[in-house]
Parts: structure tokens; C-alpha cells; sequence
């Protein structure tokens, strides 16, 4: 039986018992471009000390194999001390020195070493990414957030490698080949690097490979009158260099390093700044300390957007913010993520909006991320935001919209009720009192009280420690001249699992909106108000005329769920468009799209409310955000009797505002990629993305590069418009991995049945694809209409236990997620809950109560997405 998922029980009797001090690990990557060979050579050696001599403990190693295990001198017998993926230590001193001498294995799903092959150029790049606990996929460790320890890395790899690690290259050593010591080819060379600060094992970091490097620096006045230099380094892949821009990078890094500082008053204690922009890579990025890891989608091969840019900048800042909440201050155990990752979402966004350009980063927030809460916050496997996190495998679920989104909307909720003056005294006070350590919720509370004057315990145990998402709803009385006599706030906030009403208190803003001379619907009064409990009174409204519209939680303070009365939802469906302001109209196209998930507003009347306000909406961010909520409501929300005709009606609108827009805009991208989109499910204009692929239409100022050449050739596959050997033309123009990512998708579109058999093979019973061709075949395959589709639903449901045995937690994840047959249409006179498909998810749960935590959330999860979708069809008739 596998050991790898490590319980917090044991985690927690291990640090009782262990102080881990240092670890020096030797990695040897110089056969990494030999596609032949599996591992490289790993030597850990650590020391640590025992609070129990004569006590026993393990360390945690998932490997190609182990040649040996020395323990203060002693070689261990194999047999004994090789237990699966954990290496048993018995009989331990006061102070310990532990060797592991083994193999650790490449990568192809982004856990542990992941190891790349560049088809533009036959290149081997190399870049590790560990969260939670995939440190111990690449040296032996104790694997958890609270044993920090101060790491010395040393790697041996090709001479004309970039190699880099947490630590600054201390020197480079030309290694001879017929050194007893190398395994290593001729030209190879060895790094050794700096020691780290203490740290956590999953924020350790090494990357190698042919990259390209840009440098440039960032100094400072600190509070002392010191001076505070950091080397900046920016990496990619060397066929995207040419695409790269590192002084756009370096800009938002040197803004960020300015803002932090002030803001914090606590120097960045890691010494350089490097950024890789690395391919196949499972996040947005990671917070390594003094070697941040970005996806390289972040490197823009063709036209980007202004919102993609601002998407980039607030995650470098949200890493950035990390290096204090995360990689300074550490949570204990996974429990208390939310400790570094809730912080990172608020303080990225915090930054962008105060030290960028971006001056709409709280729009961006409210559109994308608290959508995203909300969300997951109205699963059956919703939890609070300080989380019950048993094991690893439960770690892994908890990246989530909860942890980051939520907790970020807590938290600004947080900074609204004890003033942001205080909050950012509490950190400061949270760094000083605990750097290098690891903390809990008691030790942020304890910060918040002592700055605020406040007892955070009533608030901590409301917010923190439950779970669910309000919903705010006004009532209004008027009298016969239309001047309001009462308004009242109702709060219905359900606990998820007792259903015992659990109201939060909030301090938010009520926005009254009326039309101007010009038509526009501006905020003609406001008050800012406490809410809490079932029914708050609102005195200060009284008197004042009715307005058209009335907008709780105007400038997005709380987290919450807001409806209207039933007089402002008509001026938003005629005028939405019309609110001046940017952030007004976020809160209310979210509250919007609550209401049609919750099956309150049908998929047809937010088509229709799209197409008034879509034309009219100036941020490209939050125009592709209502784009694709319109093509998901019609997608799964709409009957399928209904579905074709709202398509069509959108797919025209799309089209004629291409046509319209401004040559070479934003928004002129995104009416074409949307247009690509929708001609995935209709032929209509098959003519016009045909011609732009071809050249013989052209629209002024829209550039047809790669990235829109794909999605519109997935668009012709996906409806049979395109032939295979048009595609392979295509990827021999465009030979680079988003060229075959691209291809991938498309290949698997065609709506063939042996077409979508063999992508079903690929992707459910091979393990030949990487973690991103395996997404890009899930997203082709799963184009399709529920008729085609339908003949995979019974392997789906007989395969779950094999996929989830055999493929690591990421990859199994891709297809038990990604393959849920959740496109359903109900059929008429059919109760949602009857659906086959839903009883067919409900057997399996019912058969399968002993499966992993972790696959048993995918599968809920995915059960009440189409039960929602199924509700709203209903709804909808």
C-alpha cells in the first residue's frame, strides 16, 4: 500500500520529536537530455536534532531507487530502512547526519522535476515545482511546511546550462570527465550554491536548461538609512525569447519591491529576485523565494491584451507578497493556508491598484476572483476558509477558490471593519514576531487584536471558521410619491452542512442610482452601514425618493451575494450598460450571474442583458468575463429546446461587434476570439473564420497570429469544417509547443466517433501524454454534442479507481475532472435529480465510500455542477 499521503497526526507527532538544522542536496541532471533515461542521482544529507535520543522517525522519499542510507555513520540495511516512499531513521541521537543516496525520477505532469523537450529546437529544459509535498519526488526530506531549515543546493549539469537555485551561485566548477565523482558527460560543470534562510522544503527551487537570461537590479533606502540591493533575473525558454519582455517584468517587480517595503517595513530577506517563465506548468506560479516560477503563458506570443497584462502584473505581485506571507512567516500545517495564500490574492490586487498602472485591479478582483469564490463556495464540499486538512491528498484539493478568493474578500472585508491602518500594523507586528517560523490563525489574531483594539474572536469564528455564502436581498416600502418609508436588509446565510442560519456581520455600502441629463446611471447618495443578524434597518434611507436602482455592497466591501428589487433588476436588464462606474457595474453583473446559476434569472435574459451592456462595456477584462459567462449559460444553463436559437442570437452579436469595434483594440481580440469560440458548436460564420485563416477576409487592424490561427482551426475541426491534413499543415508552420498544444486540441475536436475514441484512449488509459497535452485532449474531446458523447459515460464511472491509482495526484485530477460527462440536457417532464447521469454519479459514490477524500470531492463536485445546470434548465422553461 502506497505511504505517500502523510497525515497530519504524523506530521505533527514528527515535528514534536525533530528540529531539522540544514540540508545540503547534490543533484546530478547532466543525462537530463537523454530522453532514455529516467532519473538522475539525488544525495541528501541532513542534520538534525532529537528531543527523544533512542526515539525513531522517517523521512519522505519518492524515488527510482535508493542505494544507500547512511545514519551517523552507519550504513542502514535497504530492506529495513526503504519502506515505500519513506525511509525509516531508528535509534536516534541527540544530533543526527542522515544520507540518502538515490534516484529520483523526471517529470511529465509538473510534479517534482518536470522535464520539457522544446520541439521548436529538440532543447531539454528542467524547472522543479514541489507544492505541497513534491519536494521528496527530488531529494529525501522531511516533507512538511514546519520543519524549515537552511537548504545548500549543488547540481551538476551541461556547461552551457543556466542553473539556478533559491541561493546565489557561490561558484561553477568545470567537471572532469573521468572524475570518480561525475557520472557526467564531457562539458559538464557543477553549481554550488548559497545557503537558504530557514525555509520550507516546498519552497525550495532549482531550474536548469539552455534559458535565456535577462538581469537587471533594485535598490532601496531602508528604514535605517541602509541601502538594500537585490539582482533581478528574468528567464524563459530560448525560442520565446524573442517574444519576452523582461523590462515590462523587471517594471512591475522594481514597483512592487518599492510598494512592499514601505508598506511592511520589513527588508526582503532572500537576497536576489529571479523569475522563470517555465513551459507545461500546473499554476499561475510559485512563491520560491528568490526564484519565482511563472507558467510561460505569461510570455505573449502573439497580441495581448491590456487585461493580460494587468493578469501578469498581479501575479507578480501576489508572488511577490508571498515572500512575507508564505516563505517568512509559514503556516504550521495546511490547515492554515489560507495564512499565506488569502494574504497573497489581497495583496496582489492591493498593489496592482497602488503601485501599477492598472488602476481597475479591484474591478479585475470582483469580476474573476470573488466570481471564483463564489463558486466554490456554494459546493456540497465547501469548507472555512481555516480549513479541516487531514492529509496531503487534502492539501492538494485545498487550492481553491476559498482559500485564495474568499479569504482574499475576508480579508478586505477584514481591512472595512478594523481600518486599514491597523491591519497593516498587525503585519508588521505578525513579521517581526515570527520570521523564519511557522504560525497559526491564533498568532495572526493575536497581531489583529493587539493593533486594532478589537477582540477578533467573534469575527475570526463568523468568517473564518464557517462556511457559505450569504445572501443579501433588500426589501422596500415607498409611499404614494415614491419616497422610500423602510428599507430593510434580509440576511439568509445557511450553514452548509447543519442549515442553521449563521448571519455575519458586514460593513458595506448602499449605492442609490438614478439617471443623469445624459442617461447615464450615476450614484446620486450612499451610506455606509453595519449589517448583521436576519434583518438590519436602514434609517438613513428614509425619506429619500425611490431611486432606479438600489445596489448593495457598492464598492464590493463584503462578501456576500446581493439581489435586487424587483424595480432596479428591470433598469439593470435596459441599462446596465450605462453605470459610469467601472467597479458599480462588476458588483452588478456578479450579482447578475449568481442569480442565473441559482436559476433566478434565466439563461435567455442574460443573454439579452449581454447583448445591451456587452457593446457598451469599455475593460476588455470584464468583457471577456461576460462573454464567457453568456456562452456557458447557453451552453449548459438554457433547455436544450432553446439552446440553438440564444447560440445563434449571441454568435451574430459577437460577429457584428467585430465587425464594429476599433481596429487593432482589445476589445477588437476579444469579439474574435469569442467569435472562434462560438463557431466550436455552429457553422454559421464558418465562412468568415475560414477566410481570416486564409487571408481572403480581412478585418482592418486584427492580426491573425498563431495563438487566434488555433482557435479558429479548433473552431473548424470541432464542426467538421476542416480537414486533419489542413491542421498538420498548420503545425508544421507553427512547430512550437503552444503550436502543438494548438494542434492537439484540434485534432480532437472532430466529431467523429473514432476521432473521440482514440483522444479517449490517449487520455483514460495511456499514460503517454504530458500534463498539458492531456489537458489540451481533454478540451478537444470534450467538444461535442451530448449524443457523442454519451458513449464514454459508462467507462468514465468503471475507470475512476484505476485512473486515480495509477496516475499521480495532478494527472488524475485532469481526467476525473475534466471528463465528468457534465454537458447535459434535461429532458422535459424530467426532474433534475432523476437525470441518468446524476444517479449514475450518485452509484458510483454509493459503491465507492472507501475511494481516496480527494477523488470522492472531484466527483461530488462535478455531480452538483450539472444538478445546478439541470435546476437552471428547468427553471428556464
Amino acid at each position: 500500500m502506497s505511504n505517500q499521503n502523510l497525515r497530519r497526526e504524523e506530521a505533527a507527532a514528527r515535528s514534536a520529536l525533530v528540529t531539522v538544522d540544514a540540508y545540503h542536496v547534490e543533484l546530478d541532471l547532466s543525462s537530463a537530455q537523454d530522453p532514455e533515461t529516467a532519473g538522475f542521482r539525488s544525495r541528501s544529507t541532513i542534520t538534525f536534532r532529537c528531543a527523544r535520543p533512542g526515539g525513531s522517525t522517517f523521512l519522505d522519499f519518492i524515488h527510482g531507487g535508493v542505494s544507500s542510507v547512511t545514519l551517523n555513520g552507519r550504513e542502514l540495511p535497504l530492506d529495513l530502512a526503504v519502506d515505500g516512499s519513506r525511509i525509516q531513521l531508528p535509534d536516534l541521537a541527540v544530533e543526527n547526519t542522515v544520507t540518502v543516496d538515490g534516484t529520483a525520477l523526471y517529470s511529465r505532469s509538473g510534479e517534482g522535476m518536470h522535464r520539457f523537450t522544446d520541439p521548436a529546437d529538440g532543447q531539454t529544459y528542467l524547472y522543479t515545482q514541489y507544492e505541497p509535498a513534491d519536494a521528496r519526488r527530488v531529494f529525501a526530506d522531511f516533507e512538511q511546511p514546519d520543519l524549515k531549515a537552511s537548504f545548500t543546493f549543488a547540481v551538476t549539469a551541461p556547461s552551457d546550462w543556466a542553473v539556478v537555485s533559491n541561493g546565489a551561485e557561490v561558484t561553477r566548477t568545470p567537471i572532469d570527465a573521468a572524475s570518480e565523482t561525475a557520472s557526467a558527460a564531457p562539458q559538464c560543470s557543477r553549481w554550488e550554491f548559497a545557503p537558504t534562510q530557514r525555509i520550507s522544503t516546498y519552497i525550495t527551487s532549482v531550474l536548469a536548461g539552455p534559458y535565456f537570461k535577462a538581469e537587471d537590479f533594485w535598490s532601496g533606502v531602508l528604514d535605517d538609512g541602509s541601502v538594500l540591493e537585490i539582482p533581478l533575473g528574468a528567464y524563459c525558454r530560448a525560442s520565446l525569447a524573442e517574444y519576452f519582455d523582461p523590462q515590462n517584468v523587471f517594471d512591475i517587480t522594481k514597483r512592487g519591491l518599492d510598494y512592499f517595503h514601505t508598506l511592511f517595513a520589513y527588508p526582503y530577506p532572500f537576497g536576489k529576485y529571479d523569475q522563470a517563465f517555465v513551459p507545461e506548468y500546473n499554476l499561475g506560479a510559485m512563491e520560491n523565494p528568490g526564484l519565482v516560477t511563472f507558467t510561460e503563458a505569461y510570455v505573449f506570443r502573439s497580441k495581448a491584451t491590456e487585461a493580460q497584462y494587468e493578469a501578469r502584473a498581479n501575479t507578480i505581485l501576489h508572488e511577490m507578497a508571498h515572500m512575507w506571507f508564505g516563505d517568512l512567516v509559514t503556516m504550521k500545517w495546511w490547515d492554515d493556508l489560507w495564512l499565506k495564500e488569502s494574504f497573497a490574492d489581497y495583496m496582489g490586487a492591493l498593489a496592482v491598484a497602488n503601485a501599477t498602472d492598472f488602476t481597475n485591479s479591484w474591478v479585475s478582483f470582483a469580476n474573476r476572483r470573488k466570481a471564483w469564490a463564489y463558486v466554490q463556495d456554494q459546493l456540497p464540499t465547501t469548507h472555512p476558509i481555516v480549513a479541516d486538512i487531514t492529509d496531503l491528498e487534502a492539501a492538494k484539493q485545498n487550492f481553491d477558490g476559498i482559500t485564495y478568493a474568499k479569504g482574499a474578500s475576508v480579508l478586505k472585508q477584514l481591512v472595512a471593519y478594523v481600518g486599514f491602518d491597523a491591519f497593516i500594523e498587525a503585519a508588521r507586528g505578525y513579521f517581526r514576531d515570527h520570521a523564519y517560523g511557522n504560525t497559526t490563525l491564533t498568532d495572526l489574531l493575536n497581531a489583529l487584536s493587539s493593533a486594532s483594539g478589537r477582540d477578533m474572536g467573534v469575527w475570526s469564528r463568523l468568517w473564518l471558521q464557517t462556511a457559505g455564502v450569504p445572501t443579501l436581498t433588500p426589501q422596500l416600502e415607498t409611499d404614494d410619491d415614491g419616497a422610500l418609508t423602510s428599507v430593510t436588509i434580509i440576511q439568509d446565510a445557511p450553514d452548509p452542512v447543519s442549515g442553521e442560519q449563521v448571519p455575519r456581520p458586514h460593513r458595506l455600502r448602499i449605492g442609490l442610482y438614478n439617471p443623469d441629463a445624459g442617461g447615464a446611471l450615476v450614484r446620486t447618495d450612499s451610506v455606509e452601514i453595519d449589517v448583521d443578524g436576519h434583518r438590519t434597518e436602514v434609517p438613513e434611507l428614509v425619506g429619500i425618493q425611490r431611486p432606479a436602482l438600489l445596489l448593495l455592497n457598492d464598492e464590493d466591501l463584503t462578501y456576500a451575494k446581493i439581489r435586487f428589487d424587483n424595480d432596479s433588476l428591470q433598469t439593470l436588464m435596459s441599462s446596465l450598460g450605462r453605470i459610469p462606474d467601472p467597479l458599480a457595474r462588476a458588483v452588478c453583473f456578479s450579482a447578475l450571474w449568481n442569480g442565473v446559476r441559482d436559476g433566478a434569472l434565466s439563461a435567455s435574459d442574460y443573454v439579452r442583458l449581454i447583448a445591451h451592456a456587452a457593446p457598451m462595456e469599455t475593460g476588455a477584462g470584464v468583457l471577456q468575463v461576460l462573454l464567457d459567462n453568456a456562452r456557458y449559460a447557453v451552453e449548459r444553463y438554457a433547455p436544450a429546446e432553446r439552446r440553438s436559437a440564444l447560440r445563434e442570437s449571441l454568435y451574430s452579436l459577437v460577429v457584428e461587434q467585430l465587425h464594429a469595434a476599433e481596429p487593432g483594440s482589445d476589445r477588437q481580440l476579444i469579439w474574435a476570439r469569442n467569435a472562434a469560440a462560438l463557431g466550436r458548436r455552429s457553422t454559421t460564420h464558418t465562412d468568415l473564420l475560414r477566410g481570416l485563416l486564409k487571408g481572403r477576409t480581412e478585418i482592418p487592424g486584427l492580426a491573425v497570429d498563431s495563438d487566434l490561427r488555433w482557435q479558429l482551426w479548433q473552431a473548424l475541426a470541432a464542426t467538421g469544417s476542416a480537414a486533419r491534413a489542413e491542421l498538420e499543415a498548420e503545425l508544421e508552420r507553427d512547430s512550437t509547443a503552444s503550436g502543438r498544444v494548438g494542434f492537439t486540441t484540434a485534432a480532437a475536436a472532430f466529431p467523429e466517433p473514432a476521432v473521440k475514441a482514440s483522444a479517449w484512449q490517449e487520455a483514460v488509459h495511456s499514460d503517454e501524454l504530458s500534463n498539458q497535452l492531456l489537458s489540451a485532449t481533454i478540451e478537444g474531446l470534450t467538444i461535442g454534442s451530448t449524443e457523442l458523447l454519451s458513449m464514454f459515460s459508462a467507462d468514465y464511472f468503471a475507470s475512476l479507481t484505476l485512473v486515480w491509482s495509477a496516475r499521480s495526484i495532478e494527472l488524475a485530477s485532469r481526467v476525473v475532472g475534466g471528463l465528468f460527462p457534465g454537458a447535459q440536457d434535461l429532458p422535459e417532464h424530467m426532474v433534475p435529480a432523476d437525470h441518468p447521469v446524476l444517479m449514475a454519479t450518485m452509484d458510483w459514490l454509493e459503491a465507492n465510500p472507501q475511494a481516496p477524500a480527494a477523488l470522492r470531492r472531484i466527483i461530488i463536485e462535478q455531480q452538483d455542477q450539472l444538478l445546478r445546470a439541470l435546476r437552471a434548465q428547468a427553471a428556464g422553461r
